[in-house]
This record gives structure tokens, C-alpha cells and sequence, in this order.
């Protein structure tokens, strides 16, 4: 029997797992499995300038592919503690990632040790499993384990410490016989899936919710199948988008509070079913306003996780099935009804739909200077096409980006949902552009997510790692300010100052292109909104030529309220600036206004 390092054994599954990069930064307890990483080759390595940060690149790196696992490594105390912000980011939006922290020797865990921290119960709360494991010829089981977790019923990520003894002890292991586990995923039955069909049949005015879940098990082309075949609008969450295209007759558009779509809003409103695939209600899309979100139509859910049925209101059927598992059974059971010429025509609620999304649009041309944001998402629809890859997490950024950009691909919206950090989207989206080298990835940011962890675009520099990077800055923490609106207090929420050494940007404060350019990159400053085409052109330029991220940022009016519920329900939208009553204030819609 060969032996060898426990580190090494660890490396060796990680490499039959499928695992072929990995993002993280060493230390002097995690030190024995880096040079198992070195001696073992095959796994390619990111350093990262923050562990937090490495930990969101593991998290782009997964949401980027069907069966990607992102791997983030660091050494013990702090460096594990700096990565539960990536691991409750993806536990909430059901992303397996494996995080893998040194420890200090197993005899001194407990005696206050230098760095020394009970990671694992730390971590409990926000991975399915957290484990410090106390003897070397435990690593290989632990490591299968955390695979066949992270894999099976709804994904989600796993913690493995390493005390440093652990990784030096020499252990048998044959590496050539070793085997994953076997998935496991629920499937729903015929006889569940008939019965979520009668619903639809009884409907007149059905829709289809798909939720992250469809685009997590890769069967966004089973949904848009089944759509078509039923003649059922689809609306897609936040985490779903891409799931069918934005241009598809069948794109109802988004629902919720916050990043929906006012077509999308009147649509659902008109609805009398709801069949929710994947999804789980969240209250950005259901609003609190339950009783509005519920009233007069019947709702069908199928999610992954048994708990996830009723959790946040009660169905009126539920199915705990895999996404495509009961998509593979929707689509076998709806061409079997078109065949018998059970399927009601469906055509005139489809072209209400589409009616709405021909007529109720939001305004995004404007000439003003200082810019408007709508503007720049404008003359983004223009300049990325729809191989573009987007990536964002929270504020008033990502919010007016989800109301006006265009996706068209399932893994194309790469956005954290549930936990938002800010400081998220820069790593986020160098392990995008790692996973997938090829792609055209825009990120999109305000001014203090990308300040949070501005630090990473160092990262992109070394390891020649492109991208492009819309900053959209007003030096205010804009959504906080939006919802302070209600309190009426504008406190704490203004982050403007007079650059001494950059006199030029007036009271904008942080001079990003300075920043970007002195972390290794490029960066360009746009003014004036005829400015802003040009500039992400260049952009594209820049970054294919010298093989670094690339900033652009457009500089905003400070004050800029994005169309939101102030009361937490989707039939009550406030919308801040005119709407579109003309063909030349949306030029970039889906669907030319009416």
C-alpha cells in the first residue's frame, strides 16, 4: 500500500474529485498541505491578497460551470474566520464550495494556542458539514464525505481543518483506486408530477417561477422545453435569470420589490397559478406582503430540500424532487398531453404578457451630466452582447443593473442573493474569468462594494486574469441612503470628501483610477454619457491586449433613487424618475415600447 502525507492523500482525492484550481493564502499551519499541492501538480493555484477573498473566488469559480467546485485554503484563526462571509454566501445560494483550513497541532487546540480557533463550530451554522479532523487516517473519508455532501440534495459548502500535525502524519492511501461517492438527489414521481400538471390544466392563467435551483441542476433547457411545450410564461427570480432568455416570447420578466421588472410585477398580479421550480420564495421577490403575493392563484412547488417546501407559505402541492429530475417527468408528461390535444391554447395570455413588456417600461435615456445610472446600463446593453457573463452583488448597482440589462444564458447573472457582501463582486468575478477564460466578463459595482475589497484587482494583475469593471460611483452608499428615506434621516451614508492629490474629481473622494492602475490594472474615467460607449469599447481593447482587469468608471449624480416597494410589496412600486412613453427613452428594451 502506498504512503504518504495525510496533505498529500488530500490533494490527490481533490485531484480525482475533478478539482483543477484552487484560490487561497498560505500560512505557517496550512504550509505541509501547500507543498503536497506543489508535489502533487494538477491543481492550479490563485493567490489571493484576503482569504474572505478567496473564498468569493471559489464561489465564482463553482457558479461559472455545471460541476464546478471551487476550492479556498488558509491557514488556522483568522484566516478561517475571514472566510465565513464566502460560506455563508454560499450556503444561502445552495454553491458547493470546500474550504480547507490549517490548525494548530492537535495536543495545544485547546490550550489557547497560537491562531488556534474551533473553526468547525464557527462554521456549523453556514456549511452542511464542518469538521476538524484529530487523526490523519481519517483525512481520505473526510474528504470523500465533504464531495458526496457538497453534491447530493441541495448543494452547499463544506469546511475541512487540518490541525498541522494531521497533514504531516503518513498514512496508507492508494490513490489509484480511490472512487467518489455516489450523488444523491431526490426525484419526483409520475404520479407527483400529474398531479402538479392537473393545476396547470385547471389554470387560465398560469406562470412559471424558476428559481436558482434549475440553473444549479443544469436543466434550464428542460424548463424553456416545457414552457413552450405548455404555452406557460416563465418568470425567472434573481438567481434564475438566464434560465430562459430575456428575448424569449416566454420571458414574463422579474418579479419582487426590488430587482423586478414593472411588466413582470403586472404579470404576475394577472396570474391564477404559480408552478415554482427551484426556487425558494425569497422575500425580495415575494415582498412581506404575503397575502398580496398569494392572493387568488394557486401555487405548485418542487424544490430540492424537503424543509424548503412550506417554509415560508404553505403550497398547494409539494414536491421534493432534483430540478431536472422532475423537469425530465414535466416535459414527458406534457408531450404526451400535446399529443392527445389535451393542452388548453394558451396564446392569448401570452400575448398580454407580452403586451406588458411592450408597454410598461422604465426610462434609461438621459442626457444629464452629472449621469444618470439608467443611462449607463443603456450603453452597457449596447456595448456586451449575450455571451456577456455579469457579475454583481448588492446595492442600488446591482438592483437598477437587474432591472435593465439583458441576460440570455443560464450562468451569465452570476450574482450572490442571499447574504449580499459588499467587497464580493471583484473576486467573485476573477473566478469567473478563471473558470472561463474565454468569456467577456463585466462586472458591475458602486463605489464601496468596490472599495471593500479593491485589494483583489492585484490578484487579476498577477496572474493575468481579465475582466472588465463598471464602476458606477455617486460616493454614496445608495441604497442604504434610499432606505434611510424612510426614517427621514440622511446619516452616515455619504462618503464624499475633497482629494487632496486628486483635486480633478472634485468631491468624489476616492480616486479609483489611481487605485486600479497602482494594483496593476487599467482604468478609465467617464463623465459624460456619450463617453460611455467608447470607454467600455476601449475597455475590451485594454483588456485583451494586456490581459488585466479593466475599470471603467462613470462618474454619477449623487442623488438617484431606483424604482423600489417602499412598503415591501409588488403591487405598490415607487417609481422615482418618468417612465418610458416613447420608443427613444428605452432603446435598449427587449421589446420595443408601444
Amino acid at each position: 500500500m502506498p504512503r504518504m502525507t495525510a496533505a498529500r492523500a488530500a490533494v490527490e482525492i481533490l485531484k480525482r474529485e475533478g478539482v483543477t484550481n484552487a484560490f487561497g493564502v498560505p500560512g505557517a499551519a496550512i504550509n505541509p498541505f501547500y507543498k503536497a499541492l506543489k508535489e502533487g501538480g494538477g491543481i492550479d493555484h490563485t493567490l489571493a491578497r484576503h482569504v474572505e477573498g478567496a473564498s468569493h473566488m471559489a464561489e465564482g469559480y463553482t457558479r461559472t460551470n455545471p460541476g464546478n467546485i471551487g476550492v479556498c485554503i488558509g491557514t488556522s484563526g483568522p484566516a478561517g474566520t475571514d472566510m465565513i462571509t464566502g460560506l455563508y454566501s454560499a450556503i444561502g445560494d445552495s454553491i458547493p464550495i470546500l474550504c480547507i483550513t490549517g490548525q494548530a497541532p492537535t495536543h495545544v487546540i485547546h490550550k489557547e494556542d497560537f491562531q488556534a480557533v474551533d473553526i468547525a463550530s464557527i462554521a456549523a451554522p453556514v456549511t452542511k458539514a464542518a469538521t476538524t479532523v484529530l487523526e490523519a487516517a481519517q483525512v481520505p473519508g473526510v474528504f470523500q464525505q465533504a464531495f458526496h455532501l457538497m453534491r447530493s440534495g441541495r448543494p452547499g459548502p463544506v469546511l475541512i481543518d487540518l490541525p498541522i500535525d494531521v497533514q504531516l502524519t503518513e498514512i496508507d492511501f492508494d490513490p489509484e483506486t480511490y472512487e467518489p461517492l455516489p450523488v444523491y438527489k431526490p426525484a419526483a414521481t409520475r404520479a407527483q408530477i400529474e398531479k402538479a400538471i392537473s393545476f396547470l390544466l385547471d389554470s387560465e392563467r398560469p406562470l412559471i417561477v424558476a428559481g436558482g435551483g434549475v440553473i444549479g441542476a443544469d436543466a434550464s433547457d428542460l424548463l424553456v422545453e416545457f414552457a413552450e411545450i405548455t404555452g406557460t410564461p416563465v418568470i425567472p427570480t434573481l438567481m434564475g435569470w438566464g434560465t430562459i432568455p430575456d428575448d424569449h416570447e416566454l420571458n414574463a420578466g422579474m418579479v419582487g420589490v426590488q430587482t423586478s421588472h414593472r411588466y413582470g410585477n403586472a404579470t404576475f398580479l394577472e396570474s391564477d397559478f404559480v408552478l415554482g421550480i427551484g426556487n425558494r420564495w425569497a422575500n425580495r421577490h415575494t415582498g412581506y406582503k404575503l397575502d398580496v403575493y398569494t392572493k387568488g392563484r394557486k401555487f405548485v412547488h418542487v424544490d430540492i430540500e424537503p424543509t424548503q417546501i412550506g417554509k415560508i407559505f404553505a403550497p398547494d402541492y409539494g414536491i421534493t424532487s432534483d430540478a431536472k429530475a422532475a423537469l425530465e417527468l414535466f416535459v414527458e408528461v406534457a408531450r404526451e398531453l400535446k399529443a392527445e390535444g389535451r393542452l388548453p391554447d394558451r396564446s392569448a395570455w401570452i400575448a398580454s404578457a407580452q403586451e406588458r413588456k411592450a408597454t410598461l417600461q422604465r426610462r434609461t435615456h438621459f442626457d444629464n451630466v452629472p449621469m444618470k445610472p439608467q443611462r449607463v446600463y443603456e450603453e452597457m446593453n449596447k456595448a456586451f452582447g449575450p455571451e456577456t457573463r455579469y457579475v454583481t452583488t448588492i446595492g442600488l448597482s446591482q438592483i437598477a443593473g437587474a432591472q435593465m440589462l439583458h441576460v440570455y444564458k443560464p450562468r451569465h447573472w452570476i450574482n450572490c442573493g442571499q447574504a449580499g457582501p459588499l467587497g464580493w463582486t471583484i473576486p467573485a468575478a476573477l473566478g469567473v474569468a478563471k473558470a472561463d477564460p474565454e468569456a467577456q466578463v463585466v462586472a458591475l459595482s458602486g463605489d464601496y462594494d468596490f472599495q471593500f475589497m479593491i485589494e483583489e484587482l492585484a490578484v487579476g494583475a498577477q496572474h493575468r486574469i481579465p475582466y472588465v469593471h463598471v464602476l458606477v460611483n455617486n460616493s454614496y452608499l445608495g441604497l442604504i441612503r434610499q432606505a434611510q428615506a424612510g426614517l427621514d434621516i440622511n446619516f452616515q451614508v455619504n462618503l464624499e470628501f475633497e482629494n487632496i492629490n486628486s483635486p480633478e474629481i472634485g468631491v468624489y473622494g476616492v480616486d479609483h483610477v489611481k487605485v486600479a492602475e497602482g494594483l496593476g490594472c487599467k482604468a478609465i474615467r467617464v463623465t459624460e454619457p456619450d463617453q460611455l460607449l467608447p470607454a467600455f469599447e476601449e475597455a475590451k481593447k485594454l483588456a485583451a491586449e494586456h490581459r488585466v482587469p479593466v475599470l471603467v468608471e462613470a462618474i454619477l449624480e449623487r442623488i438617484t433613487n431606483i424604482s423600489m416597494s417602499r412598503t415591501m410589496d409588488i403591487s405598490d412600486i415607487t417609481e422615482w424618475e418618468e417612465l418610458a412613453t416613447e420608443p427613444g427613452h428605452a432603446p435598449t428594451a427587449i421589446r420595443p415600447l408601444a
